[in-house]
């Protein structure tokens, strides 16, 4: 499997009459965002005839965060990415308007990693959008209002980077964005984990598991 291969299998989804959305899930660090970034720009290069750039959308799930005063508010900053810590009705709600594909433009929110607060109406997906790339955590969990999320992706791949090196990941990616690197190890090894748990349990509910070798590739890419 390479990322030809990938994006090819996701211009196969576009290939029918209504907007397509594609879904990548996975454990926190296990390279979802690089993998979308990387697929949408593969994508862009090499539009179908007919269709400009634009025919390929990217739309982060974290724009779903529920901002500090709120999880303030219920109590639940420390656990600032559990399930319960985002709008996934909202969620759900966008992904089925963008299938439905009725209007000229959907605005979706995205997640600042400078602030660590989502901020709305910051990424437009025009009409002209036959596929939409999306990713996060939950897209595959089978609770709650995230249960209203599967229904509206044609597909939901799943990330399995090996866990050595998603740890790895994840840790410089809190430093990166102002942790130390004890408070970042705290904090992997703590919430980022509990979730990871939790999402490794909905892997045998993906169309297709994106192998390490893969991620790792695409990650070193990323990195160079």
């Amino acid at each position: 499997m390479t990322l030809d291969d990938l994006a090819a299998r996701a211009r196969h989804l576009a290939t029918g009459r209504g907007r397509a959305v594609l879904g990548i899930t996975g454990s926190p660090g296990a390279g979802k965002s690089t993998l979308a970034e990387h697929l949408v720009a593969a994508l862009r290069q090499a539009p179908p005839p007919g269709h400009a750039a634009d025919w390929v959308a990217h739309v982060p799930m974290d724009g779903f965060h529920l901002a500090d005063v709120e999880l303030d508010r219920l109590g639940r900053r420390a656990r600032k990415g559990a399930p319960d810590t985002f709008d996934a009705a909202g969620y759900a709600a966008l992904l089925r308007r963008l299938r439905e594909d009725e209007d000229e433009v959907v605005y979706a929110p995205a997640f600042e990693r400078d602030l660590e607060q989502p901020i709305a109406g910051s990424i437009p997906v025009f009409r002209a959008a036959r596929l939409v790339v999306t990713e996060g955590n939950y897209l595959l969990l089978d609770q709650g209002d995230w249960k209203r999320v599967r229904a509206g992706l044609d597909e939901v791949w799943f990330c399995a980077l090996d866990s050595g090196e998603r740890l790895r990941r994840l840790i410089a990616r809190h430093e990166r964005f102002g942790k130390d690197h004890d408070a970042a190890v705290a904090w992997v090894m703590g919430t980022d984990q509990r979730n990871a748990d939790l999402v490794a349990t909905t892997q045998d509910r993906a169309d297709l598991v994106v192998p390490d070798v893969v991620l790792r590739s695409i990650g070193a890419a990323a990195e160079g």
